[in-house]
């Protein structure tokens, strides 16, 4: 059986008309977009493109195959709109994001549970290489992630945005750099990646997260600011991470010269339908992300 991959990129390409672009568009290499193209080639075991430098036309097959495979690609996608009954507020969905992003939407995700006793939402806390993962094998429905895709079968698109933080015991004085390096970082997860962003751009003399003491590390989002707050050290966290913690008057957020915001990216299958329930947790994640 031919690989639905295949025939997306083979579409793509079709409709752009330029390698380039393809790999552009699919998050792929260009030598990838080749390969794929020859393995669609040797599954039908004809030519489907005239190469002509670097432009190509359709052989008499390639037209062939061009037309089936974006009907065929279409109605697969229709397909999963119309099993069962497209309604808003009833069904199943599923969802992940990683931490920060949860701690903001999950609650979103249980009012409307509560509004709407047929919706079951399954949601995730991931990280982004998990989410693409579970996307691409069909375990999920549509993923929040802080990187764009880099997966040919998925499509991706800006969503949102979320301020990155550093944040310090409430008592903590000043965030210059001698203060931090007394104060010493606490890690976690993406405290490299964060620390990066936000240090490196207010901080000329920062060049790697090794050069604080380190005085910890936590792979609980929930409990990421517990340690902060008892005095231990500093951390750079997404905002919502920092705003969900309870004990807000015992840690302390400092606007630094250049803040840094890190970009929210949906994503879920290319060619997919969404149903209208997933539609609407889109609609209601939008809004609730949108600043304030």
């Amino acid at each position: 059986m031919v690989n639905l991959d295949w025939l997306q990129t083979f579409c793509t390409l079709v409709e752009t008309g330029h390698f380039t672009r393809t790999a552009e568009k699919l998050a792929m290499t260009q030598p990838g977009v080749s390969q794929q193209i020859r393995k669609l080639e040797q599954h039908f075991a004809q030519p489907l493109l005239l190469r002509e430098g670097k432009k190509f036309s359709l052989t008499e097959a390639g037209e062939q195959v061009y037309r089936q495979a974006r009907q065929s690609l279409i109605e697969l996608a229709q397909l999963e709109q119309s099993l069962g009954q497209d309604d808003p507020h009833a069904g199943r969905c599923r969802i992940a994001s990683p931490g920060s992003v949860g701690l903001k939407l999950y609650p979103i995700s249980l009012t409307l549970q509560q509004q709407h006793s047929q919706l079951q939402i399954e949601y995730q806390f991931a990280p982004n290489d998990g989410i693409e993962r579970q996307l691409a094998e069909r375990h999920l429905d549509l993923g929040l992630m802080t990187r764009a895709s880099t997966l040919p079968e998925l499509q991706c698109q800006p969503f949102a945005s979320e301020a990155l933080c550093l944040v310090t015991p409430a008592n903590c004085h000043d965030v210059s750099w001698d203060s931090l390096m007394q104060l010493g970082y606490l890690d976690h997860p993406d405290g490299r990646h964060h620390a990066n962003l936000l240090l490196a751009a207010n901080y000329p003399q920062f060049e790697q997260i090794e050069q604080f003491p380190r005085r910890g590390f936590s792979n609980q989002i929930g409990l990421l600011l517990e340690p902060v707050a008892l005095g231990l050290g500093f951390i750079v966290l997404p905002l919502h991470a920092v705003r969900a913690f309870a004990e807000q008057d015992k840690i302390k957020i400092w606007p630094l010269e250049t803040p840094i915001e890190e970009t929210i990216y949906l994503v879920k299958r290319r060619y997919q339908v969404s149903a209208a329930r997933i539609e609407l947790l889109t609609h209601c994640f939008s809004q609730a992300l949108q600043p304030t």
